[in-house]
């Protein structure tokens, strides 16, 4: 690899952001469709392996390439974050079907719908990198990722006081449990994205 590669890093940035995007819209879809929760599960699985991949090769990059666009530490706590979010996202899907969830908590697809919407943002923000120098833009995203993130922890909140409130059986109330945990990380770590942007943006803008 050459001297610097510029397009390859912030293109493997965008990419990946991109699959949480894909990915929790079919976890969304998911919720309204239980009945083929495992194939949706199967597609999301695949997604998260793409994320794999494109982490591989990011950071076997950050190892062969001298002049990098972002700094070397930066590129790499995007990236890990980014596969987090994914990572969350998978776990949450793979927890649907492992549970046999039949049902959708009402309370569950107002968390989800705040983690797609937080994934929609940070994609946005991810892709704007390569304008680094718009720090003005990059924070309005940064705000927006912050504002999606406080709404799923109003929702995961309800979701667990709703949970509690309906005298479930208990092991339902484990098995969403566990989901609303899984959704409400991934949001978590969108906001760490939207941080390291902040950053990224106070270092570069």
């Amino acid at each position: 690899m050459g001297l610097t590669q510029d397009a390859f890093f912030f293109d493997a940035l965008a990419e990946h952001a991109q699959k949480s995007v894909i990915a929790s819209k079919l976890l969304l879809d998911m919720l309204d469709r239980l009945e083929d929760a495992p194939t949706i599960a199967t597609k999301i699985k695949e997604i998260e392996h793409e994320g794999d991949r494109i982490t591989h090769r990011c950071l076997a990059a950050l190892h062969k390439t001298w002049i990098t666009p972002l700094d070397r530490e930066e590129i790499h706590a995007l990236i890990t974050r980014l596969d987090d979010v994914l990572d969350c996202i998978e776990a949450a899907s793979e927890r649907i079907v492992l549970f046999e969830i039949e049902s959708a908590m009402a309370e569950a697809r107002p968390l989800a719908e705040s983690v797609v919407a937080a994934c929609v943002t940070m994609s946005a923000a991810t892709s704007s990198l390569r304008d680094v120098k718009d720090g003005a833009r990059l924070l309005e995203l940064c705000v927006e990722i912050n504002r999606h993130e406080n709404a799923a922890d109003t929702h995961y909140r309800g979701a667990l006081a709703a949970l509690f409130k309906k005298g479930t059986d208990p092991l339902l109330v484990l098995k969403w449990r566990d989901i609303y945990d899984q959704l409400e990380n991934a949001s978590d770590r969108c906001e760490d994205v939207a941080n390291i942007i902040e950053g990224v943006v106070l270092e570069h803008a």
